[in-house]
């Protein structure tokens, strides 16, 4: 790999000759501006503002624009005079733990290489040092005319540096965060739990761009003239209201069955992402398997008090009758009241209520008579 700068680290007074190269490249597709009309290249020319002529390269510098659009013209060599101890030097300042370094100061990566046989040796030295303090170090050096933060890190037999924005770079998060009272239940953070266990961990290697592999295969198909675009599927715009719960718990069925893995039910999965003891109470769902059935009606002829049956019911009601093994004809029936006897002076009797089932037979002629079904049962007080 080609280096971007050569320099040293400063270690106290230890000098290790390093080369900078660059730790990451950008695989992103890149489009050139073309005239729709002829398809020729649009390029840029630079144009000096005042005499409109085109301006090479080699007649171009730098200038500093002060608020009243005056420009200060700055050279090279106005640069070179200010003293920069970075200039060409990594110069460690301190070592922390690699905790304390917030991932939003995270800019380029680089690997340093030691520049030469004699390098060798403080390389390691520093290398072994990282690896057993578990700390990184944190320097100062200068690259593209600017003084930059970083910091060293070992990854695998290798010192790497991480470029690291200045503290006062960071914007404080104001603002950002919602402005209302929103509170989260238990439940949903159960089910919240057991989507992220479900999910579970994945091999960052085995990550791919899938809209560059999109944009390749289009590419491809379009130089053989075999491109025929889909219609693309718009999804809608936000402000759908959505039942969390049920969101969330159709994630977990989701993530389980692209894993292989039985959907089971939200208790379960709960309880496969929180652990032991988490309880998660399921959304009510709608439909008839969560409603109660009303009670069935209680036969006729059990035992009830006389002050419940005190009060006729309404007479002559035609009900179907329940045939019975005594009851040879068939025919309607009726249902008579139950009648209730009043209690006695002195005396406190609960009498059983007296069904009694009147069975008309049909005959030529005659009335049928009714006959009595069953005989009152009493019940001695005590």
């Amino acid at each position: 790999m080609r280096s971007i700068w050569n320099g040293a680290i400063s270690f106290g007074l230890v000098s290790i000759p390093i080369k900078l190269v660059n730790a990451t490249e950008s695989h992103s597709i890149s489009f050139r501006q073309i005239h729709l009309a002829d398809g020729g290249r649009i390029r840029y020319r630079k144009v000096c503002e005042l005499d409109g002529e085109e301006v090479s390269g080699a007649e171009i510098g730098k200038g500093y624009e002060e608020a009243d659009g005056s420009v200060i013209p700055i050279t090279d060599e106005d640069l070179a005079q200010l003293p920069l101890a970075t200039a060409k030097t990594i110069e460690i300042m301190s070592f922390v733990p690699a905790e304390e370094i917030d991932p939003l100061q995270m800019d380029a990566a680089y690997y340093l290489a030691a520049n030469g046989a004699t390098a060798a040796k403080p390389y390691t030295l520093l290398r072994e040092a990282l690896k057993r303090s578990r700390k990184v170090a944190i320097a100062k050096f200068a690259l593209r005319g600017r003084e930059r933060l970083g910091m060293l890190r070992v990854v695998d037999d290798v010192i790497a540096m991480h470029g690291l924005l200045w503290p006062d770079e960071i914007r404080a998060p104001e603002g950002v965060a919602p402005d209302v009272d929103v509170t989260v239940r238990d439940a949903e953070l159960d089910l919240a739990d057991a989507l992220m266990a479900t999910l579970g961990e994945v091999e960052l290697a085995s990550l791919h761009d899938d809209y560059r592999d999109a944009v390749e295969a289009m590419i491809a198909a379009k130089a053989g003239g075999a491109f025929e675009p889909a219609e693309a599927t718009v999804e809608p715009a936000g402000g759908q209201v959505i039942d969390l719960m049920a969101a969330l718990e159709k994630s977990v069925r989701a993530a389980k069955a692209s894993r292989g893995e039985g959907g089971g039910g939200a208790e379960d999965d709960a309880e496969a992402g929180a652990g032991a003891g988490a309880e998660v109470t399921p959304m009510r769902r709608r439909g008839g398997a969560g409603r109660k059935t009303s009670a069935a009606p209680k036969a006729v002829g059990g035992k009830k008090s006389t002050a419940a049956s005190a009060k006729k019911t309404a007479a002559a009601a035609k009900t179907t009758s329940k045939k019975k093994s005594t009851t040879a004809k068939s025919g309607t029936a009726k249902s008579t009241s139950a009648k209730s006897t009043t209690a006695k002076s002195g005396t406190t009797k609960s009498t059983a209520t007296k069904s009694t089932s009147a069975a008309s037979a049909k005959k030529a002629g005659t009335a049928a008579g009714a006959k009595k079904a069953a005989a009152p049962r009493k019940r001695a007080s005590a």
